[in-house]
C-alpha cells in the first residue's frame, strides 16, 4: 500500500488574468523534487462568470522547458500560439501543449461561453521534460472528449477516462516525453477503487467534486489534493458522495529544477538565456511587453497559465 504523504487543504486562490479564480495546489516553489515529473497544479473555479462583450482570460505569454496539460470540466477555454496553433476546448476536452524551446500562447474564454455566461471549471497541470528535451520544438495535441478512452469499473463502481499512460489493457491517447499516468476518474457513492501503480513513481490525486476515504484512513474532500509515498503500489478509495478525481501519476525526472515564472530549466544560466531569447525577439513575440532583468531567488512565479 502506498502510503500518505501529505494532503494539502485550505489554499487560498488568486486570480490569473482575469477569466481563471485559481488554487495553486502544488509547485516545484515549495514542493521541488518530490513532485516530479510534475511542476504546478493549477484548479480554477467552479466559478460562475456573468455574460459579458468583454472578452476575459489571460493574454500571450511566454513558456519554455515544460509542457502544459489543461483539462476543462464546465465552460469553454479559446487556445491561440505563435506556432499556429488554436482552438476550443470544452467539457471533457484536454489540451496538450509542449512549451520545449519557446511559444507563446493566449488562453480566453470561448467566445460564445463570454456572451452567455455560465460555469467555469478547468484544471491546469505543468509537466516537466528531462534536460535533453528542453529544447525540442514545440508542439501542441488537441485532444477531444471522443478521443479519450472510457473504462467502466466492476460493480457499477464509475469509470475511468485515460488521457496519457494505461489501465489495464486500455491506452490513453496523449504522447508523453516520460512515462506519465493521467485518469479522470468518477466514481459512484459508496462504491469502491482499488489502484494498482508502478512502484517508485510519483503520485498525486485531486479531488474535485464530492468525498472520498483514502486508504481506509483519511477523509480527502473537494478541493482537496492528496500526495502518496513513492514506496508501494496500492491505493484504495472508497466514495463517501460521488466524486470526481483527477489521478496524477509518473516517474520522477531526476535532475535539477531552476524556474522563473514561465520558464523551468535546470540551471539558473538557462533562466537567464530564455528571458534574453525572450526580449531578443526569439520567441517571435507580438506585441509582448519585455520580461525585466531579474534577480534570481529561486521563487519567483507569475504567468500561472
Amino acid at each position: 500500500m502506498k502510503g500518505i504523504a501529505k494532503i494539502i487543504r485550505d489554499v487560498e486562490g488568486h486570480w490569473v488574468g482575469d477569466g481563471f479564480p485559481v488554487r495553486t495546489l502544488i509547485s516545484y516553489h515549495s514542493q521541488g523534487a518530490e513532485i516530479s515529473p510534475f511542476l504546478l497544479l493549477d484548479h480554477a473555479g467552479p466559478a460562475e462568470f456573468l455574460p459579458s462583450d468583454k472578452p476575459r482570460g489571460v493574454g500571450q505569454h511566454p513558456h519554455r522547458g515544460f509542457e502544459t496539460v489543461t483539462i476543462v470540466y464546465a465552460g469553454v477555454v479559446e487556445h491561440r500560439d505563435n506556432a499556429g496553433n488554436s482552438g476550443k476546448i470544452g467539457p471533457g476536452d484536454v489540451q496538450w501543449m509542449t512549451a520545449a524551446r519557446g511559444i507563446l500562447h493566449e488562453e480566453m474564454h470561448g467566445r460564445e461561453f463570454t456572451q452567455r455566461g455560465g460555469k467555469l471549471e478547468m484544471v491546469q497541470l505543468w509537466v516537466n521534460l528531462p534536460a535533453k528535451n528542453k529544447m525540442s520544438a514545440p508542439g501542441y495535441q488537441g485532444i477531444t472528449n471522443e478521443m479519450i478512452p472510457e473504462v467502466s469499473l466492476e460493480d457499477n463502481a464509475g469509470k475511468i477516462r485515460i488521457i496519457s499512460g494505461r489501465f489495464n489493457d486500455v491506452a490513453g491517447p496523449a504522447r508523453t516525453f516520460t512515462p506519465i499516468n493521467l485518469w479522470d476518474i468518477r466514481l459512484n457513492k459508496s462504491k469502491t477503487l482499488n489502484l494498482e501503480l508502478e512502484e517508485g513513481y510519483t503520485t498525486a490525486v485531486l479531488v474535485l467534486k464530492g468525498k472520498v476515504m483514502v486508504n481506509g484512513t483519511e477523509t480527502i474532500n473537494a478541493s482537496e489534493l492528496v500526495m502518496f509515498e513513492r514506496e508501494g503500489k496500492g491505493i484504495s478509495f472508497e466514495a463517501i458522495e460521488d466524486a470526481t478525481l483527477l489521478l496524477m501519476n509518473g516517474e520522477p525526472i531526476d535532475e535539477p529544477i531552476a524556474g522563473y515564472g514561465p520558464f523551468v530549466m535546470n540551471t539558473q544560466e538557462e533562466i537567464k538565456q530564455a528571458i534574453t531569447d525572450f526580449n531578443a525577439g526569439r520567441f517571435l513575440a507580438l506585441d509582448l511587453e519585455r520580461i525585466p532583468e531579474i534577480c534570481f531567488s529561486g521563487n519567483s512565479s507569475f504567468s500561472t497559465l
